[in-house]
């Protein structure tokens, strides 16, 4: 996988949030095949780890982590007013996914499952 810095970094005001967001992406491996869909998005990419990847834009950050079995988590901080956009782009890949958003005291507010 490519790493691209072409995209947007994050937003300084979502610095200080904290991971709000986990998701899972049913039916991947790969976590660079997940990359590789962000950055054809618009997304900067780079290698977080041997087989895992951050990805991210003004308004999200995540990181994202291949799961034993046919499954890639993501998990990061998303700018709480986008977490549908963010569900729209992985609607986009063709496989299944849920999403989890969090207030600032890790209470559940909102799921996303397809």
């Amino acid at each position: 996988m490519d790493i691209s810095d072409e995209g947007q970094k994050l937003d300084p005001e979502w610095n200080a949030v904290g991971n709000n967001v986990c998701g899972t992406l049913y039916g991947c491996r790969d976590a660079s095949w997940v990359a590789e869909r962000f950055v054809s998005a618009g997304w900067r990419s780079h290698a977080s780890s041997w087989h895992g990847y951050e990805v991210e834009t003004s308004w999200c950050q995540a990181e994202i982590d291949p799961l034993d079995g046919a499954m890639v988590l993501l998990n990061g901080v998303v700018d709480p007013q986008r977490l549908d956009e963010l569900a729209g782009l992985l609607d986009r890949f063709g496989r299944r996914f849920s999403l989890e958003l969090y207030d600032a005291d890790d209470v559940l507010i909102r799921e996303i499952h397809t």
